[in-house]
């Protein structure tokens, strides 16, 4: 059995723009947030002690396709029965299953049930504990 997760990582950048104004009017600085994020997706099987992974710019259907094909194919010699949680895009009528892959739901708003959900835990308090970075690159390559 391999069990799948993902986890979002983002970043928020403030951006402040002061605007100049006519004389004697005093200008209201603009506020503006950029946000970026990276979602990780990983399969792991613990009784072969193998894994795969990808770090793909969405969380929808299209990037769920991309990863179970390449759970398809690492995993190519083995019928593989996949612990997913209830999110809308594994269970989207656009969802490409391939046909040596079945999927298991656990039940909505249980992560815990989930033992992959700990990667992330782990990843968290290990590698990225009291970490800030200006952007998505270190980060990503801290997740790598």
């Amino acid at each position: 059995m391999v069990i799948m997760a993902q986890t979002r990582v983002d970043s928020v950048e403030s951006v402040i723009l002061v605007a100049v104004g006519p004389p004697g009017i005093r200008p209201k600085p603009l506020n503006r947030s950029i946000r970026e994020y990276l979602y990780s997706y990983a399969a792991v099987c613990p009784a072969l002690g193998k894994m795969t992974s990808l770090i793909l710019p969405y969380a929808n259907t299209e990037m769920m396709n991309i990863f179970l094909k390449q759970v398809s194919d690492d995993f190519n010699n083995y019928f593989v029965l996949m612990l997913v949680d209830q999110a809308g895009w594994h269970k989207a009528m656009e969802l490409k299953v391939p046909e040596t892959l079945r999927f298991i739901e656990q039940p909505s708003h249980s992560p815990e049930l989930n033992p992959a959900e700990h990667l992330w835990d782990d990843l968290r308090e290990k590698e990225f504990h009291n970490e800030a970075f200006g952007s998505l690159g270190p980060s990503r390559t801290c997740i790598m």
